[in-house]
């Protein structure tokens, strides 16, 4: 049961093959026995499961017409609320009280028929790369428990890697999407800006942030995307969805595309990639040139100049964000050092810099765009390197060469969310060091060309699909 994608759980539930009930107590035996190892829950709601597992039941008796992913599990990043179950965003700063309601996300994966079976592990307010709260173990990746499943959607992907859940939402504001889905060898897209609502209780200013999933295979990606690719009343940005939806995407003829690939990192940041991220972007290049598409060498993105206007921007934006996230006046110093020296440059920028902030990323989009503007898709490799060692990246002592580190690690990822394009990781090559390690590469297409990037990659997964590849060997 827990091989099956979404999509097929889904279809074994619908035709009666196994019942929401069944799904829900293999589910919590494998999270209560794997999780811990792992390190993908903050916390387990089976009362909630299994009261949504009896509806489910319900509903599929009455003989309705019912929502595509129907007793599915699907566990939700603590950054965002469910109603009635605690809530910490990764920080020992907050005491945990219930959420009082349901944030838009959560509304749509339930409306999908989805059973929450609890919280996945965050970073404290999903700020850097990697998972390792003080409120829960370090989240882990399946393929070698000494390395980081990458962050912040870690907890999500090291869920879905070892076969606990075969789906989980996840939420990306400058790669936590994409970077845990190299790292655990699993699909992760970042869908473009307004795509994904933060509403109705969410706002998001800067527009870097945006919802979505880590999943097995491209179709399940796809068919989440359907579902919560959704408006809410008063959304600022909004991108409408395809008429025939994102799923149909996975069986689209691309046709030949444009394909320009870099692996250069985008802002010069010091640190050297590693031959195995080359060497999977290189393989990845060569697979699509054999199908068809014409594949060459892109030019950087930025100038040296807007690359460091780029990054002062982003550090100003992503600051901001951190000073905003609700900590108590008196539990400042609960926080993480990376999250205190993070709100102590906020601290420093003033309204006029952060409007220059989100000015200079305007412009930054413009002078991307025009660069880019010959091809349907860039490649890149996901990361710079595979994935950490616990630990790897996290440095207290000095949390300033802890975040000049997190820009060199993640060289590639965040400028899709300065720019609000879609990007997406995909699990296509493994690496022997030591153990067998997944290594992702990154397509980062035009904006709101969210189909067409679903579309390569299901294209991409037929001509070498994972799932046939070795995986962790967690039962």
């Amino acid at each position: 049961m827990h091989q099956l994608t979404a999509h097929e759980l889904a279809a074994a539930i619908r035709t009666g093959t196994v019942s929401p009930t069944e799904v829900v107590d293999h589910t919590l035996e494998r999270a209560e026995r794997l999780g811990p190892r792992v390190g993908a829950f903050v916390a387990l709601t089976p009362e909630l499961a299994r009261g949504q597992a009896k509806e489910a039941e319900e509903r599929l008796a009455a003989g309705d017409e019912v929502p595509p992913l129907l007793g599915v599990p699907c566990p939700i990043k603590d950054l965002n609320q469910v109603a009635g179950v605690p809530i910490r965003r990764g920080s020992a700063a907050l005491a945990g009280a219930p959420a009082p309601v349901d944030d838009g996300i959560v509304t749509l994966f339930r409306r999908a028929g989805t059973i929450m079976i609890g919280k996945t592990t965050t970073p404290e307010f999903g700020l850097p790369p990697y998972t390792e709260p003080e409120v829960a173990p370090p989240a882990r990746t399946p393929w070698d428990l000494g390395r980081s499943a990458g962050g912040s959607s870690g907890g999500a992907a090291a869920a879905v890697a070892a076969g606990i859940v075969p789906i989980a939402h996840a939420s990306d504001g400058g790669g936590s999407i994409r970077i845990p889905a190299s790292c655990c060898g699993l699909v992760g897209l970042k869908p473009s800006r307004g795509r994904v609502s933060p509403g109705p209780y969410g706002a998001e200013t800067a527009g870097l942030s945006t919802g979505g999933v880590v999943t097995r295979d491209v179709r399940d990606t796809a068919l989440a995307l359907d579902q919560i690719a959704r408006p809410w009343p008063g959304d600022s940005f909004v991108t409408p969805p395809p008429e025939d939806g994102f799923l149909a995407a996975c069986d689209h003829d691309p046709g030949r595309l444009r394909i320009g690939v870099i692996t250069e990192p985008f802002y010069g940041t010091p640190g050297a990639v590693d031959p195995v991220c080359l060497d999977a972007a290189d393989q990845t290049a060569r697979l699509l040139a054999e199908l068809g598409h014409r594949v060459e060498p892109a030019p950087a993105p930025l100038t040296p100049d807007s690359q460091i206007r780029a990054l002062q921007a982003f550090e100003a934006l992503w600051s901001v964000g951190a000073l905003g996230a609700p900590v108590p006046d008196d539990a400042e110093d609960r926080l993480t050092p990376l999250t205190r020296h993070l709100r102590r440059i906020g601290r420093e920028v003033s309204g006029l810099r952060f409007a220059q902030a989100i000015q200079t990323a305007q412009l930054i989009t413009r002078e991307v765009a025009d660069r880019w503007r010959d091809y349907d898709l860039i490649l890149t490799p996901t990361l710079a390197q595979p994935p950490m060692p616990i630990g790897g990246l996290r440095n207290d002592h000095d949390p300033e060469a802890e975040f000049a580190a997190q820009y060199a690690y993640t060289p590639w990822t965040n400028l899709a969310n300065v720019t609000g394009r879609p990007s997406i990781s995909l699990p296509l090559h493994r690496a022997k060091i030591g153990v067998t390690l997944p290594i992702g590469v990154m397509l980062t297409g035009r904006y709101a060309a969210d189909t067409m990037i679903i579309s390569v990659a299901a294209q991409l997964e037929r001509a070498r699909p994972w799932r046939e590849q070795p995986v962790p060997a967690l039962s």
